[in-house]
């Protein structure tokens, strides 16, 4: 499918949101992600192809990205989507991906994000508002430095008041602190049997939580993982 780069949106130093405005509807479960091709010069080893989860919620104007810029580490497909003019044209692909809310709207969810991976649960809450569903949900979110929280109006409208964890804070800092862990997950919430939790963020943080989360007594099926690949555990 052709999407046009309509315009973006700086929602951290080094995080920004991307509008594209897809030639037809777009059909998608708000969780799930799609692959984008952005053709462009002298591109390195990791090509021209990315995958990304939608960050806007279904049956919105636009599709949205939302991802971060790591300055001379980034590959040459985000320089050159950070330096995009709007009309250029990118290639999306059919939306996929199970990442999403349970068809039971009362089961007991704890979500639990890292950095760039709070993009799901945003797509997620904005349906969430839109729809003025209501559902049990624990938000845990955690960040490197309070310069990188994002989408707090999207908490705020969702009803859903998040407890973000701040790995290396300020002095003013007077939030939680440290890391995101299963004792501070299962701490915090204290999950039932029927408590699913949902671990979104980099590829190594997500295996480590959902290893430990295991050892903590969570069944597998209680645990629903989407792995960033190519960014720094939180």
């Amino acid at each position: 499918m052709r999407v046009v780069f309509d315009h973006s949106r700086d929602d951290a130093a080094n995080i920004r949101t991307f509008f594209f405005r897809p030639e037809r509807p777009v059909r998608f479960t708000a969780g799930q992600y799609a692959e984008w091709t952005l053709p462009h010069l002298r591109p390195d080893d990791r090509g021209i192809k990315r995958w990304f989860t939608i960050s806007s919620p279904p049956n919105g104007e636009y599709v949205t990205v939302t991802t971060k810029f790591a300055g001379k580490k980034s590959s040459s497909f985000k320089k050159a989507l950070f330096k995009m003019e709007p009309g250029h044209e990118l290639a999306m692909s059919d939306p996929m991906g199970d990442f999403v809310l349970p068809q039971l709207i009362q089961t007991p969810l704890v979500f639990v994000a890292g950095g760039i991976g709070i993009t799901p649960f945003h797509s997620m809450l904005e349906w969430l508002a839109d729809t003025k569903e209501e559902r049990p949900i624990r938000l845990l979110y955690g960040v490197n430095n309070e310069d990188e929280i994002v989408f707090l109006e999207t908490f705020k409208r969702s009803g859903v008041q998040p407890t973000i964890i701040v790995s290396a804070p300020s002095p003013a800092w007077g939030g939680e602190r440290g890391r995101l862990s299963a004792e501070l997950i299962i701490g915090l919430e204290k999950p039932t049997e029927d408590t699913l939790v949902y671990v979104s963020g980099p590829e190594p943080m997500v295996q480590a939580l959902a290893k430990d989360l295991l050892k903590a007594g969570l069944k597998r099926n209680q645990i629903v993982s989407d792995e960033f690949p190519n960014y720094e555990t939180i």
